[in-house]
């Protein structure tokens, strides 16, 4: 299988001395979903953070390949080449990052703002190709008649399918998952992480998604990739993950 991302040697310190993530080495599939667990502070949320440049790698090559823009190291770029870039990647954060006083539909429309003039997005005036591409999408994740509401008239599942939404509409190479379902119930978590691999998989676009739950992780991923101290320490198929293997990721024998 083909790679859609390159990391190599990729380190983050946010402290001198005291790197956060220590000489990364993961490449991704083009296809799929990989999982990411691990304990709070082993810097899942910072790996997916430097993908993307919300936060800056101290050293090492993010290299997206493939694609309109081709072959890039994200961690080189700055300017007008990383805003292209970026575009490429879409995100779904744990707390939504809605505009709330927004309406559905521009809320998933804002998935377009890199592509549409400054103007444009000002005056509200998306091309019509992608006000049609909004309503598919909403149709795709459930909710179709909410699209006038209030992006703060929703529940927490709700808004959750309005970022997923917001993130295909950029049609991104790669698409990245930040503890989606945190802050959902077990149900509602359940329907989320079913819809984004039913549409992950419709779009063809590749997932990483951090996440706390194994259960979940070992039921909708395709690969897990267990860290701990800032490292990989294991990079399997859900079927080969044991409990030797989260008690190494997790500590002890209280990962539970």
């Amino acid at each position: 299988m083909s790679a859609a991302l390159d990391i190599r040697g990729l380190t983050k310190e946010y402290t001198a001395g005291k790197p956060v993530l220590r000489g990364l080495d993961l490449s991704i599939g083009a296809e799929g979903i990989t999982a990411i667990i691990g304990p709070s502070g082993t810097g899942k949320s910072t790996l997916l953070r430097c993908i993307n440049r919300l936060v800056e790698p101290t050293r090492g090559e993010i290299r997206l390949k493939g694609g309109v823009g081709g072959d890039v190291d994200m961690a080189k770029l700055s300017g007008r080449a990383l805003r292209l870039a970026r575009r490429r990647i879409g995100m779904v954060f744990q707390e939504y990052n809605l505009v709330e006083r927004l309406s559905v539909m521009e809320n998933v429309l804002c998935g377009r703002l890199g592509y549409v003039p400054l103007w444009r997005a000002w005056l509200r005036k998306y091309p019509e190709q992608d006000i049609e591409r909004a309503f598919q999408l909403l149709d795709a994740v459930g909710l179709p008649e909410h699209a006038t509401r209030r992006a703060d008239a929703l529940s927490g599942g709700q808004r959750q399918r309005v970022g997923i939404a917001r993130a295909l509409m950029q049609r991104p190479d790669l698409l990245l998952a930040d503890e989606p379902t945190s802050s959902l119930d077990p149900r509602t978590s359940v329907e989320v992480l079913e819809m984004l691999t039913r549409l992950a998989a419709a779009e063809g676009v590749p997932v990483i998604i951090n996440i706390h739950n194994v259960a979940l992780a070992k039921r909708y991923a395709r690969r897990i990739v267990g860290m701990s101290g800032g490292a990989i320490v294991f990079d399997g198929k859900p079927e080969d993950l044991q409990d030797s293997h989260l008690s190494q990721i997790y500590g002890g024998e209280d990962w539970l």
